[in-house]
């Protein structure tokens, strides 16, 4: 049986004071009154029945991601006690499919994700799941054909694409992964198009990324077998608490994907955008005639260009004048002013107020 999984836990402090600890980016309500959350659900719900959709969250999450999703069934959706990356939250999720559906095959995706046009992804998810099917021992993943050289996003080199039976999209062996580069080392990673960008999604068995994981990080085998054990009995929440905290902080890539063999990549030519920072509401929404990103009911600027002005409240009236190359971020306890070019601060000065005034504004 095939089922989704939408990895739903970043915070986005890069997104401060929008996104906080207690109401993370992907339910933000920016996007033309839509989450991230619900746009990726909407992106599934053609391939898989919404009791075949698992959502893991942060777990002070979990009322908001219900309310965002509520055809979702209410045991779907997973409170990761603690932050472990995403290796642990893959286990947790294998783990929990292995257990009742040991056949299961699962694809993997993000909720921070914008992707135009969804069919591009819906048939390529269709693929991956026909691929793995009739290969259980493959992994999957996506890559994303670059339109710049980024350096904030890591590469997969791509071999010769083929054909494989019942499959619109090629799939392409993937040569290696290679982490984030410079500007030079991107800018030939472009040119040469064998590379393209590491998604973050993928298709495979569960029971073949379990095993994978249990080889290459022995200590995590136990404790699934634990949290497995447990679940849907008495003990399951108290066992998820105490067990998966013990679980290695490390990404599903670096503990597993660049070391197997059997991988491959379906190629997405589509827009794509990691929702990460305010600079990239550039790239998803209008600018005005003076070249500014404003998402606001209301607003009045006089003499700005180059900057962004945003806030959830239509209520709330942003005015602003001279401004040039700047971010006002306004929410209902905190306002965020800050140039362009200083947005990589925003985690230094979450530091700074997290010291002198605790966790209030986080």
């Amino acid at each position: 049986m095939d089922f989704a999984v939408i990895m739903a836990g970043g915070t986005g402090k890069r997104l401060w004071p929008l996104s906080r600890e207690t109401r993370p980016k992907q339910v933000l309500k920016i996007l033309n009154g839509e989450t991230l959350l619900r746009q990726c659900y909407e992106r599934l719900s053609p391939i898989f029945d919404s009791r075949n959709i698992l959502v893991l969250t942060n777990a002070g999450y979990c009322d908001l991601v219900r309310e965002a999703l509520p055809e979702v069934p209410f045991g779907n959706v997973i409170a990761e006690p603690a932050v472990r990356d995403t290796m642990g939250a893959i286990a947790l999720a294998a783990g929990v499919l292995d257990k009742f559906s040991p056949q299961a095959t699962m694809a993997v995706v993000t909720a921070d994700q914008i992707i135009e046009p969804a069919e591009v992804l819906q048939g390529a998810i269709s693929d991956g799941l026909t691929f793995v099917n009739a290969n259980p021992q493959s992994l999957v993943t996506f890559g994303i054909k670059p339109n710049f050289p980024s350096t904030q996003l890591g590469y997969i080199k791509l071999a010769d694409a083929c054909k494989a039976k019942g499959c619109k999209n090629s799939i392409c062996p993937v040569d290696s992964f290679k982490e984030k580069p410079d500007v030079e080392t991107a800018q030939k990673y472009v040119d040469s198009g064998q590379y393209y960008w590491n998604s973050g999604m993928f298709v495979w068995k569960a029971s073949k990324i379990l095993d994978l994981i249990y080889n290459n990080v022995p200590q995590t085998k136990p404790i699934i077998h634990k949290i497995q054990a447990s679940w849907q009995t008495s003990a399951q929440e108290r066992t998820l608490r105490e067990e998966f905290i013990k679980l290695p902080k490390i990404s599903i890539d670096y503990a597993v994907m660049e070391k197997a063999a059997d991988v491959y990549a379906i190629r997405l030519d589509c827009r794509w955008l990691d929702m990460g920072s305010f600079a990239a509401l550039a790239d998803i929404i209008n600018s005005d005639k003076n070249n500014n990103i404003v998402v606001a009911g209301s607003s009045e600027l006089l003499d700005c260009k180059d900057s962004i002005f945003i806030t959830e409240d239509n209520n709330h009236l942003i005015a602003a004048i001279g401004l040039k190359n700047m971010i006002v971020a306004h929410s209902p306890d905190a306002t965020l002013v800050c140039p362009l070019d200083d947005t990589q601060r925003i985690k230094e000065l979450l530091a700074i107020i997290e010291q002198r005034k605790g966790n209030r504004y986080l």
